[in-house]
Formats: structure tokens, sequence, C-alpha cells
């Protein structure tokens, strides 16, 4: 059974960071790709990092390029979004995405969010 639990999401000044981690398990992490989406309320949902390859390239919203890094640790299952300087703006709920590697190819999964406060 595929989990994707996102953890790290709370309330911070502006201009202070948080680290959000993605616990994964159930499909065969280190040969998926991970993404951060977010979603402010009343807005879409949309991409904020995504790993683009197997060769560690990465993409990212321009609204957060300079700010905020996905990485991961493949001995963990788990994939970081280290955010930097935050601003009012970056608040949303922020979620996991995986496009996973499962015995039947490649499956899009989605963990359940945890959500990020940017405020004074």
């Amino acid at each position: 059974q595929v989990q994707l639990v996102e953890s790290g999401g709370g309330a911070v000044q502006p201009g202070g960071s948080l680290r959000l981690s993605c616990a994964a398990s159930g499909f065969t992490f280190s040969l998926s790709f991970m993404s951060w989406y977010r979603q402010a309320p009343g807005k879409e949902r949309e991409l904020v990092a995504a790993e683009q390859s197997t060769d560690g390239s990465t993409n990212y919203a321009d609204s957060v390029k300079g700010r905020f890094t996905i990485s991961r640790e493949n001995a963990k299952n788990t994939v970081y979004l280290q955010m930097n300087s935050l601003k009012p703006e970056d608040t949303a709920v922020y979620y996991c995405y995986a496009r996973a590697r499962t015995i039947n190819g490649y499956r899009p999964y989605w963990g359940k969010g945890t959500p990020v406060t940017v405020s004074s």
C-alpha cells in the first residue's frame, strides 16, 4: 500500500525557515520522481518543486527559486523541502506528490498535505 506522509508544517514569521518532510512507502522510492505542490486558500494547486530525472535535475516555480530546495534521502525513503526566507504569500497547504515506480509501472500518488502559515 502506497503512503506519503508529510510533516514539518506550522506557523512561522516572515523571513523564517521550515523544512517539510515526506516519508514514502509502498513503492520503489529510489526509482521514483518526487515533487512538492501547494494550494493556497481560494487558489488552484500549483507546482513548487519537482525532480525532473534520475540525474538529480530539479525544477522550481519562479516564485520560490533561490529560496526553496527539494532534496531526498533514499536510505530513509524521504523527500524534503527546505523553505527559507518565507513570505506571507507562501502560506498554503503543501502536498507531496510521487510519480511512483511500482510493479505496474509509474503511478501518481498524493499525500494528505501539511499546512504552512507565514504571518507576523
